[in-house]
This record gives C-alpha cells, structure tokens and sequence, in this order.
C-alpha cells in the first residue's frame, strides 16, 4: 500500500534466480520527484533491482507496488545499449520511438508529435544535434537523446541502470545535473544505479546501498557511515571522508574485500 507522496515501495522484496539468492529482504519507498542512487559495487544485485521494479523479474516474497498507471508509467535507460555508428537514424528519431515504438506502422507525421519532440530535446540540452546520426555522437551526448527517449512520455519514475559508466568526467557531471533538474521540474522520481557515489553526492535524497543481496536505505548522511555499512558487508569497514569525496575502506583479509576491490576500486579502497 503506498502514501499520497509515494510512486514506489519495495517492501521485504527478496529475489532468486535459478535457485541462487539474489537479494534478500530490500524495503524502501521513493517520493515523487525523489533522487535516488542505488548504489553497489558491480555483481551486487542492481541491475536485478531494477528488473524487478520493471516487472521482468518476479519476487520470490515481498512485493514491488507502483501509483497509478503502473509499470506504463516507468522510463527505463538500460545499461547496455548498443547503437550501430552506421544506423541511418537521427537523435531525434529515437526520441520519437519513445511516443510509438510500442506500435505496429508507420507514425505518421504530426506537429503535434515534432514538438514533443522537440520540447524533450530542448529539456536534455540535445536541439544543438538533434539531426546528427545517433551513432556518431559522443557518450554523453547519447545519453542525453537515450534519457529524452525514456522521459517523452513523462514517466513518474525514471529507472537508470549506469547511465554514467564509460563517461567522461566533464559529461559525468553534465548528465547527473540534468537528472537533478528533471527529477525537480517534472517531479519525475530517479533511481539511478552506479558503482560510485561521488559524483551523486550533491544531488541525491536517499541511498539504497547493495552489498551481498541485502540493502542499507535511507538520508545518506544515516547510511553512509562505518557501522551501518560494517553491518551490511560482514564485516569492518570504515567510511572516509576527503576532499568532498567518500572512500568505503575495508581492511586487508576481512571477509571478500579482495574481490570487492577487484571489481570495484574505486568505490572500495583496501589498507593493510
């Protein structure tokens, strides 16, 4: 059951595949027009989370219950999409898949849908190459047109699975001040994953951090802090601040640090 000002509530959702345990018992609740990170390093069940949110991946206990409208009322940025550099296809022909792709035959042209378009354009700051082939812009600038195709219809909820890997610094920032100021104009909820807090640490209203299946969630400030993520990993870590930036450390033997920092070593440090 969800409140007035709630778009999502996860409650005590655990999920399995083939048999394994994937996540275990993850309950958090997301307000409209909410910043979200879901943050993990990788192989901790993000990617499972937001399956899940969608609908293509069931609980096996727990419940996952959206407002009005549904999962038809979701925006979803995939981690993986491959874009063919030769695709004959315009940055603003994507966005207007996001109006009718889920249609059989051709759309037929409209001014109606060209300035929907074109308003969505506008919004992510892509009108300057809005009729370049998709394939032959940059990473960030993809990004925005993929974000644009998610939002057209304005979705309550906008999930986004990495959007920043394999980003530039300069376009990493770009791309999360965006979502800020959509999550804020449009009252579009975000949930965003990523394996590195830092550059979400100025924008986001909760945490929801992934280690071994299970989640730590709330202000980050109450989250992000020795003993609720000592509790979480299994054993000790602490939490350090420099510069503005958040080093999640764990000591050297302790538990699976090891294969955390091999997949992760930016967001888990390790000290002897």
């Amino acid at each position: 059951m969800l409140t007035r000002s709630e778009v999502l509530a996860v409650r005590q959702a655990s999920v399995s595949l083939s048999g394994h345990p994937i996540l275990k018992d993850i309950d958090f609740a997301l307000n409209a027009g909410e910043f979200c990170g879901l943050i993990g390093a990788n192989g901790s069940g993000k990617t499972t989370l937001l399956r899940t949110v969608l609908g293509f991946v069931m609980p096996t206990s727990g419940s996952v219950t959206m407002e009005a409208g549904g999962r038809a009322s979701i925006g979803y940025v995939p981690q993986k999409f491959i874009l063919d550099p030769y695709m004959p296809m315009r940055a603003r022909d994507l966005v207007a898949l996001g109006l009718d792709g889920n249609r059989l035959g051709v759309p037929l042209p409209s001014r109606g849908r060209r300035r929907k378009v074109d308003e969505m354009l506008e919004a992510v700051e892509a009108t300057p190459f809005a009729d370049q082939r998709i394939g032959s812009l940059s990473g960030g600038q993809q990004q925005r047109v993929l974000i644009a195709h998610a939002l057209i219809r304005r979705p309550r909820l906008l999930l986004l699975d990495e959007p920043l890997a394999n980003l530039d610094i300069r376009s990493v920032a770009g791309i999360v001040a965006l979502l800020r100021r959509v999550s804020r104009e449009l009252q579009t909820t975000v949930l965003l994953s990523a394996h590195d807090m830092n550059p979400l640490l100025s924008v986001m209203d909760r945490i929801v951090y992934l280690a071994h299946g299970r989640a730590a969630t709330g202000a980050i400030d109450a989250v992000v802090r020795t003993e609720v993520l000592s509790r979480l990993y299994g054993y000790h870590i602490d939490v350090v601040r420099v510069h503005g930036r958040v080093l999640v450390v764990a000591a050297e033997g302790e538990g699976d640090a090891q294969t955390a920092i091999q997949r992760d070593p930016v967001h888990v440090a390790q000290v002897p």
